[in-house]
Formats: C-alpha cells, sequence, structure tokens
C-alpha cells in the first residue's frame, strides 16, 4: 500500500492531455495535505491541552495568552479542519459531476464516502475539546439530533454515559479525536490511494 500511494505520488508517466489542473484540480491531494496539517499541529496541542472539564478551558486560554505563538497555532488546526471538510466536499462532487464513481471504481467511491463520514465525525468530537459555551451547546445539540435516530438511544450513552462536558465524556470524544479516528483516517485514505494505483486502466497514469 506504501509502495502504490508513493508511486500515485510519483508516477512514471501521465498523458499529457491530463496534465492540466481542470483534470482532478487536486482536490484530493489538498484533502491530504490538510489532513497532514491537522496531524501536525494537532500533536503541538497536544503538549498544552488538559482533557479535564475544569482543566480544558483554561488551558486552551493559557495557550492563546502565554505560548509564544498558541493563538495562530489554534486558529491553524482550526482553519485547516474547515478547508479539509470543504475541500472533500469539492472532491466528492467532482468525482459525482464526472463520473468517476463509476465501474470500476465502486469500491474506492465507498472508501472516499467512509472517509468523508469519518472526517465529519472527527470535526465533531474535536468541537468539544475547547469546553467552552459554543463548544457544549453545539455537542449537545448533536447528541439530542443523534438520540432521535435509530440506535441513537445507545450510541448516545456509549459517547456521553456522563452527559455533554462530562469528565467520561471529554476523554471519549478526546481518546476519539487524537487517536481513534486519525487512525482510521489514514488507513482509509491509504486504501483510497491504493485503489487508484488499482484501478490504473481508468487514470491517466501509464
Amino acid at each position: 500500500m506504501i509502495e502504490d500511494f508513493l508511486k500515485h505520488l510519483f508516477p512514471r508517466a501521465v498523458l499529457q492531455r491530463n496534465l492540466t489542473l481542470s483534470y482532478t484540480l487536486c482536490l484530493g491531494g489538498l484533502a491530504f495535505t490538510c489532513l497532514m496539517l491537522l496531524g501536525a499541529s494537532g500533536g503541538l496541542l497536544l503538549f498544552y491541552y488538559q482533557p479535564t472539564p475544569a482543566a480544558a478551558y483554561p488551558s486552551i486560554l493559557l495557550l492563546e495568552s502565554s505560548v509564544w505563538g498558541g493563538r495562530y497555532l489554534r486558529s491553524l488546526h482550526r482553519l485547516a479542519s474547515h478547508f479539509f471538510l470543504v475541500l472533500i466536499v469539492l472532491h466528492t462532487l467532482r468525482v459525482i459531476l464526472t463520473g468517476a464513481y463509476q465501474k470500476p471504481r465502486q469500491f474506492n467511491w465507498l472508501v472516499g464516502c467512509a472517509l468523508f463520514l469519518c472526517a465529519v465525525f472527527e470535526g465533531y468530537t474535536g468541537y468539544l475539546l475547547p469546553m467552552d459555551q459554543l463548544a457544549l451547546w453545539a455537542t449537545q445539540t448533536g447528541m439530542e439530533l443523534l438520540h432521535i435516530m435509530p440506535l441513537g438511544g445507545a450510541l448516545r450513552a456509549v459517547l456521553v454515559p456522563d452527559g455533554v462536558g462530562g469528565p467520561a465524556s471529554l476523554l471519549r470524544f478526546y481518546v476519539l479525536h487524537i487517536l481513534m479516528v486519525p487512525g482510521l483516517l489514514l488507513f482509509l485514505s491509504g486504501l483510497h490511494f491504493y485503489r487508484i494505483r488499482r484501478n490504473k486502466g481508468v487514470l491517466p497514469y501509464l
């Protein structure tokens, strides 16, 4: 998978007519770049963030007021997450409008859909972490919407066993946001690139 990923980034030959930017608009590659930027900035934020209800918001204030470049780092992480979601949506629209989901790419289309859902869930889990009023009420709204869905009550009990903003809930959102969902995103991204290489018969690569 790693070899195919590298071959995707550095193909041996490309058809001349497909060298134009309008072929894919590089939306998928830009989204993956944002994912790498999120990983790097998020890793630095881990040095200061404290995942407890009492210390989460003060640690954000400390980061922004007392750490050199802290406000820039947090803003970079937030903006990168916004661009990540926007680029994935645009990439999905490009695939739909160009019919790139058709045979033999059906499986990769499903992988891409899974990536999109994971990206949205990753953004949602990160929204609670600052533990300010906006984060608490936005997460509470999401949990109420989840509750009315089939099996939503069970999922809500798993995600927020002690209520939105409780110690166990914050810890679960934290672990999901920094470990489990990013790991799944990286795996699916690798699989996505691998399948693109496998379907080379419908790509510009020779």
